[in-house]
């Protein structure tokens, strides 16, 4: 095929002058359109029609490495790309290639998919040859015109110390649910069903974390397994919304707002999962899709040679420390906090955000300090993912002060206590909020993202069925996916009728949910886990084949749900609600205060403080800590004290044993038992007022709450 006629505009561009905003903007002459291409020579805005004719059109103006102009008579709903006309250079980096028609990286809607992938290849032969001259129109998603955005509603601001986070994906969550009409399941609309908020309500979340919504597409080497890309983590375009969400084609910007609209109403808060670490264009030989027509050496980190960094395990990483990368995330987050209403972002990989040059982490870097000190994005929640693909990029707890991370050396600890692997100094310091991850000095407990199960691994249900993953439905042979879970089977791999083997496991399962959602830190459950939902032992449930339609991929079974572990965690819930020293804004001191009293004191069994020779005795399975509450002063928004919250939490992971409940010296009180988990509800086998180092009988792992009998008002 040749190369695009320079004569193939048919209509004039009018200049334009100013290069800002960035994107395609509907104006009283037309549309303005501006993309950045500071390599190219000319910049053609190519406008196509239903029937996939294409009209070509050159933007006239120049400035600060934009191409911009504003066309007469479009408005919204036009689709569109670019062409960009310039060196192809692959050796530098430069791969502008006029012949492939490219996505607007700013584009606020795209439509359309991968046809023919060999056509948006940029290269002939190998990734370092000479250009392709084989046309991708037709064969590639094209950008489309959007109007301006409208109004978000009231956020609810839900304090971080009282956030619970709930991570569910959007297609999967509805998709068998039965009060959910059958046209909007899988959809941003069936999110907003009355029974599904009812649901989220009652449970007691303040805090639903969307995986990937922002438009993706599959990567080619899942494509030519015949899979398609199911959880997001492949993005697009950083300002759509993923157009297969949408009830009706091409409505999902006004079902996403209508979503987050109907979250809003009822309290909840809305939080994005966000990929801006690597793009759906994977490696140097993937697809020329937008960026790497456009700018590869702005967009994405590479090394001499142009081959690219990956520090993503995915074929490349956004540079951000490159100021067109740092301004597109930046605008992105600005777009959907204020046009489209949302509350948060969780970052994926967010390490290798901050990696100049594929270099140590620097948490002051770029774009962490563009986002951090933005007048709109720093009132957000903000949450990081603290680690990426390569093996320098752990950095657990070495983010700003603003930041949550996701902590997984809580889910491991918790992990392996529970399966009677673990060591009580790892638990302590876990279920205290990590001070010595997050350090007191500079951060508070909530920055603690705890978390047993996510998306990424086992669900709860399969954590206490399986110990080895059964991913061979992804077409990887088993290799994807992690191999060190903290798993058990209880006897059994998989499902059993076995009654002694469901007894064990469901009470492992309780005694998790407990530990989660009565430590200190923000909990954050994964969707599903209080219905009992299986992935049938895969942990990267990430990808479906490609025919599978996306409201039956991977749907969580509603119509099977698990009625008593619903009515647990609600009641656990509850319980966190209304004791205070679990939501703390400070962490514990553990020595003694003004009053003579330490705010928290560690027992073993034998109900006497742990020693050091305590501390170092890997074969306790038992945890007991005293924590104080009479100092806390904390009160509601409405500035109204909250009661004391001091009491006993108990931890016990072996069989059935007796363990003598300890206490502080100074108490002289009685104490309560007001949670058990060894009954299916959590109700206290025995609520006689006890006085501390009374013995109590367990039956086998357990968690449980003691209150103080007479709380202070």
């Amino acid at each position: 095929m040749s190369s695009p006629s320079s004569e193939s505009g048919s209509s004039a561009a009018l200049h334009d002058p100013s290069p800002f905003p960035l994107g395609a903007t509907v104006v009283e002459a037309g549309t303005r359109f501006a993309v950045h291409a500071p390599h190219s020579d000319r910049v053609q805005v190519c406008l196509v029609d239903e029937d996939g004719r294409e009209q070509r059109v050159d933007l006239p103006d120049f400035t600060y490495g934009v191409w911009h102009g504003i066309v007469p008579g479009i408005g919204a709903g036009q689709r569109y790309g670019y062409r960009a006309h310039g060196k192809w250079n692959p050796r530098h980096g430069l791969r502008t290639n006029p012949h492939k028609i490219l996505l607007d990286p700013w584009g606020r809607q795209i439509t359309g998919g991968v046809g023919d992938g060999a056509r948006l290849l940029a290269y002939d032969g190998g990734p370092f040859d000479a250009m392709s001259t084989v046309d991708s129109l037709g064969h590639t998603p094209l950008s489309v015109v959007t109007s301006t955005g409208g109004n978000a509603s009231q956020r609810p601001e839900i304090p971080w110390e009282n956030t619970v986070v709930y991570e569910l994906h959007v297609g999967s969550y509805t998709a068998g649910h039965p009060d959910v009409p059958e046209h909007l399941r899988g959809t941003y609309l069936g999110l907003c069903q009355p029974a599904v908020l009812e649901h989220l309500v009652q449970l007691g979340v303040t805090t639903v974390e969307l995986l990937p919504v922002q438009a993706f597409l599959t990567e080619p080497p899942v494509r030519e397994r015949g899979m398609r890309n199911h959880w997001g983590y492949s993005t697009a375009a950083y300002f759509a919304p993923h157009p297969a969400y949408a009830a009706t084609p091409g409505e999902e910007i006004a079902e996403f707002r209508t979503m987050v609209h109907a979250f809003h109403s009822v309290g909840l808060e809305v939080v994005l999962d966000v990929v801006y670490n690597h793009t759906c264009e994977w490696s140097v030989a993937g697809p020329s899709l937008s960026w790497r027509g456009l700018d590869a050496p702005g967009y994405y980190l590479l090394d001499h040679h142009g081959h690219d960094i990956d520090l993503t395990g995915c074929g490349n990483t956004i540079d951000g420390a490159s100021p067109i990368a740092v301004r597109m995330v930046c605008d992105s987050l600005r777009y959907w906090a204020e046009d489209m209403g949302v509350d948060g972002f969780r970052f994926d990989l967010a390490s290798a955000l901050a990696r100049p040059r594929g270099g140590p982490f620097d948490p002051r870097g770029a774009l962490l300090t563009a986002i951090t000190s933005d007048p709109v994005l720093t009132g957000l929640k903000l949450i990081a993912e603290p680690w990426d693909a390569s093996g320098h990029g752990y950095e657990l707890g070495r983010f700003g002060v603003q930041w949550a991370e996701w902590n997984d050396r809580y889910r491991d600890s918790v992990r392996r206590f529970w399966a009677g692997r673990s060591d009580v100094r790892e638990l302590a310091s876990r279920l205290s909020g990590s001070e010595d991850v997050f350090r007191r000095d500079r951060r508070q407990p909530a920055m603690s993202v705890n978390y047993i199960t996510a998306h990424d691994g086992f669900t709860l249900t399969d954590l206490v069925s399986y110990r080895h993953k059964r991913n061979e439905a992804n077409g990887e042979h088993g290799r994807d996916g992690s191999d060190h879970n903290e798993s058990v089977d209880h006897g059994v791999e998989g499902p059993t009728d076995d009654p002694e083997i469901v007894a064990a496991r469901d009470r492992h399962v309780r005694a998790l949910l407990a530990t989660l959602l009565l430590s200190t830190g923000t909990p954050m459950l994964l969707a599903g886990d209080e219905l009992g939902h299986t992935q049938h032992g895969n942990n990267n449930a990430y990808c479906v084949p490609e025919d599978v339609p996306v409201r039956e991929a991977w749907p969580l079974g509603w119509q099977h749900a698990d009625l008593e572990r619903l009515g647990y965690v609600r009641g656990l819930l509850q319980l966190r609600n209304v004791v205070p020293v679990l939501r703390r804004r400070r962490f514990f001191d553990g020595r003694a205060r003004t009053d003579g009293r330490p705010d928290l004191v560690w027992f073993g069994i034998e109900g006497t403080e742990l020693d050091y020779a305590g501390w170092h005795d890997d074969s306790r399975r038992t945890l007991q800590g005293w924590v104080d509450g009479s100092g806390l002063g904390t009160t509601t928004r409405a500035g109204l004290r909250l009661p004391d919250s001091s009491g006993l939490f108990v931890l016990h992971a072996g069989g059935a044993a007796t363990v003598t409940l300890g206490g502080p010296e100074w108490y002289r009180d009685d104490i309560v038992c007001v949670f058990d988990s060894g009954t299916v509800d959590g109700s206290p086998v025995d609520a006689t007022p006890l006085p501390v180092g009374s013995e109590f009988r367990v039956t086998g792992p357990t968690v449980l709450v003691f209150r103080t009998a007479n709380p202070l008002g």
